[in-house]
């Protein structure tokens, strides 16, 4: 048989094994349950207002405060770990390695209910506050590792012009070096954020008051209570949320590698 004959079986041959699969998913599913359960469309036209106000606009709001005091917490982190004193690299590394280790939500509900049992002290923002600051502190462990990344990633030649021209060495990293490590790390930051997006659903076990809520658990309490109880449409109204805020992200972290993969 020749090859280009037998590839095509192969393909035929998986083409229908696809098909057979689908097809069984689709004898499997309880559609009119599905439709009665998932897609009420009189429960989304009395709460998708509710859920763009406050959840989506809640969601946005958290991630956006959970990245940038990660942004800066995870500079600080990449120049003390690239720092010429051994105890700040120790001390970085240690943090890291500590919060990358760990699970947000270990993290997020030790600083809601164990730090203020131990220490007397609570974070600002409440509940709320303290899973932020949870989110934060886990956030600025990963992107300290992506600066890193990127600020190594621009050639030394840069900072040794920088500096015969008699600029000093902090300099030369604010206005030299940082510009075009930001700018090549774009791309993992923009999936950090997506990510964070995701994680703000995490913050429902810290318990939130009703104005506080983000999408996954005004989803929670919709399949419980108002026109939405007993059903899972406020759950399917979420995804649609997430998705809508999430793959245009995803899709100008493609554009963004496509086109820093073109300048190169």
């Amino acid at each position: 048989m020749r090859r280009t004959t037998r590839r095509r079986l192969t393909h035929a041959a998986l083409y229908l094994l696809l098909a057979l699969a689908l097809l069984g998913a689709w004898w499997a599913v309880d559609w009119p349950a599905v439709a009665s359960s998932f897609f009420r469309v009189d429960v989304i036209r009395a709460v998708w207002l509710d859920f763009l106000l406050v959840g989506a606009v809640n969601t946005v709001k958290y991630t956006a405060i959970a990245f940038g005091g990660g942004l800066v917490l995870g500079v600080l982190l990449a120049l003390m770990k690239m720092s010429p004193v051994g105890l700040y690299r120790w001390l970085a590394t240690i943090y890291i390695e500590f919060f990358r280790g760990l699970p947000a939500l270990i993290v997020m509900l030790a600083f809601a209910f164990g730090v203020p049992i131990a220490t007397g002290w609570s974070p600002p923002g409440g509940t709320v506050g303290a899973g932020l600051l949870g989110l934060v502190l886990v956030a600025g462990a990963y992107m300290a590792e992506t600066l890193r990344a990127g600020i190594q990633a621009v050639p030394k030649g840069q900072a040794e012009a920088a500096r015969s021209l008699g600029m000093s060495p902090a300099w030369t990293m604010t206005t030299v070096v940082m510009p075009q490590a930001i700018r090549i790390v774009i791309p993992p930051l923009t999936n950090e954020f997506v990510l964070l997006i995701k994680d703000t659903a995490l913050l429902f076990v810290v318990g939130l008051m009703v104005d506080q809520r983000e999408l996954t658990t005004m989803a929670q309490a919709g399949m419980s209570s108002g026109p939405g109880a007993g059903t899972a449409t406020t759950l399917t109204l979420a995804a649609l949320f997430y998705l809508a805020i999430t793959l245009p992200l995803t899709r100008l972290v493609g554009w963004l590698e496509v086109r820093q993969a073109r300048s190169r």
